[in-house]
């Protein structure tokens, strides 16, 4: 069933208070994504690459007519420990936050927290120069 017929199928906000028990397709990674092992009824990214579709402006309305891609590119944690993971639109730019799923890649989510680290916006080797800028010694102790 595509967007257009999900659409004049429901009406408007059903998604808000209905569950999501549809299977589909993810549009990145070509896997099928069941709705069962989410362990939530709202299933809305998939679970082996974490990518998502724009399909909402606001949680569940459907009313986005981008239709883009939602890439993963960031993880966060909320105030009850809870992992939520950022999603940014590859057509429009925009940025969602989306629960992670029971059944989620492990793997994935850990690579998503790790990226910072891995990839600092500055180099490694200037961390001693740059805390002696900042007022400290500069000396790392244990």
């Amino acid at each position: 069933m595509n967007r257009e017929n999900k659409r004049k199928k429901y009406e408007k906000n059903y998604y808000k208070n209905h569950p999501c028990n549809e299977t589909f397709v993810c549009k990145n990674c070509g896997k099928t994504v069941v709705p069962t092992g989410a362990g939530s009824d709202h299933r809305n990214h998939c679970p082996y690459c974490l990518h998502s579709q724009h399909l909402d402006i606001e949680p569940g309305d459907r009313e986005a007519d981008c239709g883009g891609l939602m890439e993963p590119i960031s993880v966060w944690v909320r105030k009850n420990g809870e992992w939520a993971i950022i999603h940014r639109c590859k057509i429009c730019g925009s940025l969602s936050s989306n629960r992670i799923a029971a059944d989620d890649n492990p793997m994935k989510l850990m690579s998503l927290a790790m990226r910072p680290i891995s990839a600092p916006p500055f180099p490694l080797e200037r961390i001693e120069e740059m805390t002696r800028l900042m007022g400290g010694d500069g000396e790392l102790k244990w």
